[in-house]
């Protein structure tokens, strides 16, 4: 591909490389939510949803906001029990990161009086805050020096730096917190990693890059950018079935149930089955969906209207078919019931 050739190491030319990020962020910079605020909470929960989730879910379905109005301050969020917290949180997946946003503002109101702290290691001794996040909040809330490196920093570093190993592993994220540090603007950190960040979105981006368009173009290194970053080899994606059972009794109520993992926990879904179980039952609603290493077929079985004889097992329970859209669910779990739901409807 076209690319402009190396004039000036960024490494050695640090205020070049800076100035240069900063000009063009100042005409390009995208105008994000919380781009609009120094909060430290706001930032924290822009971050957290950030972490797993491209901007255009957190935007374009309106989670970010409606978090905030919900849980508008660090107190609020303290103080909300699972079923609300996980309610809000529906539809973003790795429910884990909810619960530990709520442990950080439960840490940040009992050990800092609900301020947030500005002091890397008193961020870094927050439940759930790692070096990302810790610099991300310096950085974005405090406007303080700090490095920052996600999936977007690492591509444009590696490129930048011509690194040809691994990003993902331990050698290769040491290397690239020790270019992002060297690198890092004192005077102007949110401006600049943001600019950074945004380079690695909209410039360069994944594949082939615009390095015609890129403002540091001057200071990379790479002549062959669409070969970085390197990164450790993909897990092999699994096959999984699964299948769920819809199941009403006399009174209209749903059988649901409460899952107990770690990935899931408190979140309602519909209870599954082994397939000898249900295999003569109609299936009615399919969908597939992907979590971590698994590629999922959900299929749902009509049981029709439960025999009163029939107890619920270990966690499930009937709820009322109202009560199905308060309930906190997994996404796929929350598709295929809104899909039967309609049906009931229909026939009502």
């Amino acid at each position: 591909m076209l690319k402009p050739r190396l004039e000036k190491d960024a490494l050695k030319d640090p205020t070049g490389f800076r100035d240069a990020l900063a000009v063009w962020f100042g005409k390009n910079g995208k105008d994000y939510p919380w781009r609009r605020t120094s909060d430290p909470y706001a930032v924290l929960v822009s971050e957290v949803m950030l972490q797993q989730t491209q901007i255009a879910t957190v935007l374009g379905r309106g989670f970010y906001t409606r978090f905030l109005e919900t849980f508008p301050d660090v107190s609020a969020l303290a103080e909300s029990d699972d079923e609300r917290l996980l309610k809000a949180w529906e539809g973003l997946g790795y429910y884990r990161r909810a619960r530990m946003l709520r442990d950080t503002a439960r840490a940040v109101i009992e050990r800092h009086d609900g301020s947030f702290p500005h002091v890397m290691d008193e961020l870094l001794a927050l439940p759930g805050v790692g070096r990302y996040t810790a610099g991300a909040v310096r950085a974005f809330a405090f406007d303080a020096p700090s490095a920052v490196v996600d999936g977007n920093v690492a591509r444009v570093l590696s490129r930048l730096m011509d690194f040809n190993e691994a990003v993902d592993e331990t050698a290769g994220l040491k290397k690239m917190w020790e270019w992002a540090e060297a690198l890092a603007d004192p005077e102007r950190p949110r401006v600049f990693n943001s600019a950074l960040m945004e380079l690695g979105q909209t410039i360069c981006r994944p594949g082939v890059p615009d390095c015609l368009g890129c403002p540091v173009s001057r200071h990379c290194r790479t002549r062959e950018p669409e070969r970085l970053p390197v990164k450790k080899k993909k897990v092999a994606i699994t096959e999984v079935d699964e299948h769920a059972l819809w199941l009403r009794d006399r009174q209209g109520r749903v059988l649901l149930h409460r899952e107990a993992g770690k990935r899931r926990e408190g979140l309602w879904r519909l209870p599954l089955r082994e397939m000898a179980e249900v295999a003569s039952l109609p299936v009615v609603v399919s969908h597939r969906y992907t979590i971590t290493r698994y590629r999922v077929n959900l299929e749902v079985r009509d049981g029709g209207v439960a025999p009163k004889s029939l107890k619920p097992r270990d966690g499930e329970e009937w709820k009322d078919f109202d009560e199905l859209a308060r309930l906190p669910m997994p996404s796929p779990f929350r598709r295929v019931t809104e899909t039967m739901m309609a049906e009931c409807e229909k026939g009502m």
